[in-house]
């Protein structure tokens, strides 16, 4: 904090509220939040002349009305974009059990692997865009962008001949043929899909970084309509069935990130941010390459976590009602998740341009209020599913089998959903603070160390079935979330905001070419 930070102190920032200040600067929903209001708050916080308990007040007003501008439509972006693919899975559960069966275990035993890797490579532009835009190196986000597309695109090539082989390797982990080879039929369909993730994640991300959220998000309401549409002609009326089903998914993706695009081509809230195509997008590639590959293994050891209790499934038996159970606890939990997921993004992007602008304190306060925030939304959420509990299976399948299954799952369901409330939105806090590496160590002793083990010897040894396996993923989540939890109390802030300002230095120092235009 220089001189010129503490002579700011004396400005009337804790005032008696007259209905200016801090509250009137906030930015309305969508908007981006200025870097007046961003430094409003870490001067309130700094400010020990006022009382604590009015400091925290102010501050708090102040990082909610910032929260909510960005956490709302990142929510209804994830959860929109999620319902696509549980819509796809819906209409396949209605044309039986086996459908259901192929559509869950292609989608979460496939294609969730893509999803994981794509993901997580793109949070690489998220954590660098956040921080150069709190840095006001405004030049640096289009060229970020550009590059994960490279490197994504790259990357979809031997994805996609990964779903060309889907069957054989579902076979191969010892799948039932006839789910197995209906599952081959629906990843098929997926593969455009893997090229729209390549383009979708960087361009969500750069977006994010500015904290415009709310022109995807009404992208998105309008591709989920006509994806809805779309698929019930297709699968219903067109009798396309799997295949078809898949190819729609694709498609709606795809029309996604078209739109997406033109609004950064055409609006002025990108001008400063996107200079055009430039070939600086083929230059320092390796170097891209290891953070994104930090980012992915971050990423995809969760995702592919939940990938894999999939496959575990598939061998108990009665695999089919084992599966589908699973598929319907799946979905309302990865449904619900996306709630978290947006708390994660707006966490990250919090958290990345407060250190990006040397604001160590109101850094550590926007953790604190959006784990808060995102805690009671989940709570709230898990007693509204406990409730539903009977019904919630009828919106997939028709199965009385299956709805009793479920029924039976539901507390372990609400358990993951509250648990989902913290953990997403301290990893979002890992990525606007670069600890990717870190995560991934976490991840792997937390999930592949407790989880799977102790879901295979419950599931199989003691013979809980589904609920056994359920029962081992939450244990691995809790370990997980309480690590995360003692490590970001345990953060020194102000040595963040320091190797944040190393990292921007370095990126910029070795890449000062790339900033010229073309």
């Amino acid at each position: 904090m220089g001189t010129a930070e503490s002579d700011q102190l004396n400005t009337p920032l804790v005032a008696p509220d007259d209905g200016e200040g801090v509250a009137a600067a906030a930015p309305s929903a969508g908007e981006a939040a200025g870097p007046g209001v961003s430094s409003q708050i870490e001067r309130i916080l700094a400010d020990e002349s006022a009382p604590r308990a009015r400091r925290l007040a102010l501050a708090a007003r102040a990082e909610l009305r910032l929260l909510v501008a960005l956490a709302a439509p990142a929510v209804a972006v994830y959860m929109i974009n999620y319902l696509m693919s549980m819509s796809t899975r819906i209409f396949c559960g209605q044309l039986g059990s086996l459908e259901l069966a192929a559509a869950s275990l292609g989608n979460v035993g496939i294609q969730v692997f893509a999803y994981g890797l794509m993901l997580g490579m793109g949070s690489a532009v998220e954590t660098l865009c956040g921080q150069a835009y709190g840095a006001h190196k405004y030049e640096m986000l289009g060229v970020y962008m550009q590059r994960s597309f490279v490197l994504l695109t790259a990357t979809g090539v031997p994805l996609a001949a990964l779903y060309a082989f889907s069957k054989q390797i579902l076979l191969a982990l010892g799948e039932p043929e006839r789910i197995a080879e209906a599952a081959w039929v629906f990843v098929l369909g997926l593969v455009p899909q893997i090229f729209a993730y390549a383009a979708n994640f960087p361009i969500q991300k750069f977006l994010q970084a500015q904290s415009i959220v709310a022109p995807s998000a009404c992208i998105s309401a309008a591709a989920l309509v006509a994806h809805l549409a779309l698929s019930y002609l297709v699968v219903y009326r067109l009798g396309l069935g799997l295949l078809g089903a898949s190819l729609v998914l694709s498609l709606s993706w795809w029309v996604i990130v078209a739109a997406q695009f033109v609004y950064i081509a055409t609006s002025e809230r990108c001008r400063r941010t996107w200079r055009g195509f430039s070939w600086a997008a083929f230059a320092g590639l390796p170097e891209f390459f290891r953070l994104s590959a930090a980012s992915a293994v971050m990423l995809c050891l969760e995702t592919w976590y939940t990938q894999i209790t999939v496959l575990i499934a598939g061998l108990l038996k009665d695999p089919e009602i084992a599966l589908d159970s699973l598929a319907v606890c799946m979905s309302v939990s990865g449904w619900v998740f996306m709630v978290s997921v947006g708390f994660n993004a707006a966490a990250s992007v919090r958290v990345s341009n407060e250190l990006g602008a040397g604001h160590p304190r109101a850094a550590s306060f926007s953790v604190k209020v959006v784990t808060t925030l995102s805690l009671v939304v989940a709570s709230a959420i898990a007693v509204v599913v406990m409730c539903l509990r009977d019904h919630i299976s009828y919106v997939f399948t028709r199965g009385d089998d299956v709805a009793r299954a479920v029924s039976t799952m539901t507390p372990l369901l609400a358990v993951t959903i509250v648990l989902n409330g913290i953990q997403p939105v301290l990893s979002g806090v890992a990525v606007g603070c670069g600890w990717q590496a870190f995560v991934a160590y976490v991840n792997v002793a937390c999930y592949y160390g407790v989880g799977i083990p102790l879901g295979c010897v419950l599931g199989f040894y003691f013979d809980l079935g589904a609920m056994g396996i359920w029962g081992g993923m939450i244990g691995g989540l809790i370990v997980q979330t309480l690590i995360l939890i003692c490590v970001t109390l345990r953060t020194d802030w102000n040595k963040e905001v320091q190797q944040a300002r190393m990292r921007l230095n370095k990126w910029e120092d070795k890449k000062k070419p790339l900033l010229a235009e073309d």
